[in-house]
């Protein structure tokens, strides 16, 4: 399905415009994990180039919310109920999931990714009691991000989707997950592409018409 914003048609599953809309490379991986997508509203805001979207859209079991405090969000506290939780932050006292097995119990897994930036993900910590509960996970590794077209806190960081390819890698590694390796491999295709398409642009920008301009609005 698509929708319109302006005068430009648009993908509401990647919200790229549908010129440039990258739904066609996604992998929809199946899971045993749960993975639950926590997007500040003013990253929602950036959905041109947002990889929380990605995500969502290729891991089957997956969810979105949008918010700043999940305190009594019903579906969450379902979720981590009903499941072992953790919330992927790096935190002295988080499991290491590349030298640690997550799992002491029958629960499946949960795994809970913030998808803003480090000063809005601790207001949403702050405000959500729920996500103060939930045990961290980390992990270690010496890939370093290709989000070339933004500049990144520090050279370790990675983005949303890259974070979870490296979390899907090492949970098929606890064999935990059966995926795929050629579903791996092309999990970052999506983001990828995105890059590709937006290094052209800044290459190129006399080569892409814009058809309107309008304020807070670009392609």
């Amino acid at each position: 399905m698509k929708t319109y914003y302006g005068d430009r048609e648009k993908c509401y599953k990647c919200y790229r415009p549908k010129s440039s809309c990258m739904c066609g490379y996604f992998e929809h991986i199946q899971t045993q994990t749960k993975f639950v997508i926590l997007m500040h509203p003013k990253e929602f805001k950036k959905v041109k180039n947002n990889t929380g979207h990605f995500t969502h859209q290729s891991i089957e079991n997956s969810e979105l919310f949008v918010g700043i405090d999940f305190t009594c969000n019903t579906r969450i506290n379902e979720i981590i109920a009903t499941h072992e939780s953790y919330i992927l932050f790096p935190s002295q006292d988080a499991v290491n999931l590349t030298t640690t097995y997550p799992k002491s119990g029958e629960k499946p897994l949960a795994i809970f990714l913030i998808d803003s930036t480090w000063s809005c993900t601790k207001k949403m910590f702050t405000q959500s009691q729920n996500l103060q509960k939930l045990k961290h996970m980390s992990f270690t590794t010496t890939k370093t991000s290709q989000y070339q077209i933004k500049i990144q806190p520090d050279e370790n960081y990675l983005s949303t989707i890259e974070s979870t390819l490296v979390v899907l890698e090492l949970l098929k590694e606890w064999k935990i997950e059966c995926i795929e390796e050629n579903k791996l491999k092309g999990f970052l295709q999506p983001f990828s592409k995105m890059i590709a398409y937006q290094q052209n642009l800044i290459a190129n920008p006399k080569s892409h018409a814009v058809r309107f301009k309008r304020k807070g609005f670009s392609l």
